[in-house]
């Protein structure tokens, strides 16, 4: 097969249908959604059997041995839910343990670095919460393809290729080293020993994964690496159900997971940039993208400065999300220059693996969904005779101590990832995401500017040339995407920006989003997906 080029140069148009849609970045787990949604199943089933397959078509990004988070909008009671499907740390890691291995920051691919996976149970629980289906319904596309095999997708499997030194000095990784090469693109592969775990939780449910054969081996495995993880820790896993946070943009009404969710982040910028006439200004222009990434960068500092386990410390949630609040922040912003980097109390590597899906179904009701590992392939162990990655969430904590994110025992890190809602005059607006690390509340913030602000659909949303700031860091370099116009680029150098162009797979960055829209009058759903992933929108 020749070797892709990547361009990411997308023809793509938007999809329209009544019935049910289901937005993912493989076209497979897509499929296997909408195959549920033809079943009779509900948004929240649809959800979990694209996650399901997910796990086994793009198995660096995402895993039942890492966490997942749900956004979901019940169509008869008009409320949305917010799921948090992240795990803790083990009960015996104290931040006293890693300071005095002479760590300052947490080292994402030591064995201290994984917390409890929350994905398994995460998944039961938005079943039984607001599914129609079991685990044993959901699951046999996922155990097939996993079981008899499937071919690798071409940006996944680029990465899967990029990834073999990491692989090849990974523990138990024999499985997802085919021959003892890493898959091309194209290429099938099969995963048994990752099938015969997602057969007993179908089997068994999420017990089958926190307790028996499952959490022995993974403690085992994580044991041997120098872990402190226990099987009780894993018995012990529990998600939770909370309120989502939220505010108003322009009449739009956006919904977040609270923290220890990063979705805070994308909330405090929109705010921000509601007082300035965003859509009075062409997208292009380096004044509209001057205005938006200050924003962000405000809103980065008090990001790294406040998220965290609001169980474990106080976060000022309603404080960061109110409009006099924002009009402060944005009276510290320049239209002239880039202001110097405002404060950073963070130190959290990045991250950029991680998938995303949407499904809105016929009644109404929709699921925003997002799993992942963190890093490629989480710490770098599988634990064995498993198939299973272990993520690398524990990477997420701080090691200051007295600092509200710093590593405690039972704690939740600062997470990543995030699924987005959005409501309107009490109806379903659209279900979306964008991951992909720090790139994921920046994403947020420019798919809602540009739908709302500029009124494109959700395809074009997704296909405009997106900005980064960095890691996520106020006073980061700004990542700029090819198709932004030179003039543009080298006004906002001027203004101060670092600027750091990227074409080709340097786009990867910015991240892979699924936007579906819902008009409430006709029932009828829009979809968008990413041109930068393999994936689609899958409707009838």
């Amino acid at each position: 097969m020749k070797t892709m080029s990547f361009d990411f140069k997308s023809r793509r148009s938007m999809i329209s249908a009544r019935r049910g849609m289901v937005g993912a970045s493989n076209p497979l787990a897509a499929q296997a959604g909408l195959h549920i949604l033809r079943q009779g199943g509900n948004a929240a089933d649809a959800a979990v059997a694209t996650s399901a397959m997910m796990n086994v078509m793009d198995p660096a990004s995402c895993g039942i041995g890492g966490d997942c988070f749900a956004l979901y909008y019940d169509a008869a009671t008009g409320q949305v839910s917010a799921l948090n499907g992240s795990g803790r740390a083990p009960a015996a890691l104290t931040l006293e343990t890693v300071r005095d291995m002479g760590w300052r920051q947490m080292n994402p691919r030591h064995a201290h670095s994984v917390t409890v996976p929350g994905a398994a149970r995460g998944w039961q629980d938005l079943l039984e919460r607001h599914g129609t289906m079991t685990l044993a319904e959901v699951l046999p596309e996922s155990i097939h393809y996993a079981s008899e095999g499937y071919p690798t997708a071409p940006v996944a499997g680029y990465r899967w290729q990029q990834a073999g030194d990491f692989l090849r000095s990974a523990a138990n990784s024999e499985e997802y080293l085919p021959g003892g090469a890493t898959p091309k693109a194209g290429q099938v592969v099969r995963l048994p020993g990752l099938a015969d775990s997602l057969r007993a939780i179908a089997e068994g449910g999420p017990d089958a994964f926190y307790t028996g054969p499952i959490a022995e081996a993974i403690v085992k495995s994580l044991q041997e690496q120098g872990s402190v993880m226990t099987l009780a820790d894993l018995k012990d896993h529990q998600s939770t159900w909370d309120e989502p946070i939220q505010t108003d943009y322009r009449g739009v009404t956006i919904y977040e997971c609270p923290p220890n969710g990063q979705g805070l982040t994308a909330l405090i910028a929109l705010n921000i940039a509601e007082q300035f006439e965003l859509a009075s200004l062409p997208w292009e222009s380096p004044q509209r993208l001057h205005l938006m990434v200050e924003a962000m960068r405000l809103a980065w500092a008090d990001a790294h400065e406040y998220i965290a386990d609001t169980r474990r410390a106080d976060v000022p949630v309603d404080q960061l999300l109110s409009k006099d609040y924002a009009a402060g922040r944005a009276g510290q912003i320049s239209s002239v220059y880039a202001l110097d980097p405002p404060p950073s109390a963070g130190e959290l590597p990045g991250g950029e693996d991680t998938i995303y899906l949407s499904v809105v179904d016929g009644a109404g009701n929709a699921c925003s969904f997002i799993k992942s590992l963190y890093m490629g392939y989480g710490v770098g162990i599988v634990a064995e005779g498993t198939g299973i990655w272990l993520q690398n969430r524990g990477a997420g904590f701080s090691l200051k101590p007295g600092h509200r994110n710093a590593l405690a025992p039972g704690k939740r890190p600062y997470h990543t990832i995030i699924p987005g809602m959005a409501l309107k005059d009490g109806e379903l607006w659209a279900s979306f995401g964008v991951m992909g690390g720090f790139m994921q509340p920046q994403g947020h913030f420019q798919v809602i500017s540009a739908m709302v602000d500029d009124e494109l659909n959700p395809q074009e949303a997704l296909n405009r040339p997106r900005w980064m700031i960095q890691n996520g860091d106020p006073g980061g370099a700004l990542l700029i995407e090819e198709g932004t116009p030179f003039k543009t680029i080298a006004d906002l150098a001027e203004r101060g920006h670092r600027i750091q162009p990227q074409a080709g797979l340097g786009r990867g960055a910015f991240g892979r989003g699924q936007i579906i829209r819902r008009e409430a009058e006709s029932g009828v759903m829009h979809g968008g997906s990413e041109p930068r992933a393999d994936g689609q929108i899958a409707a009838y």
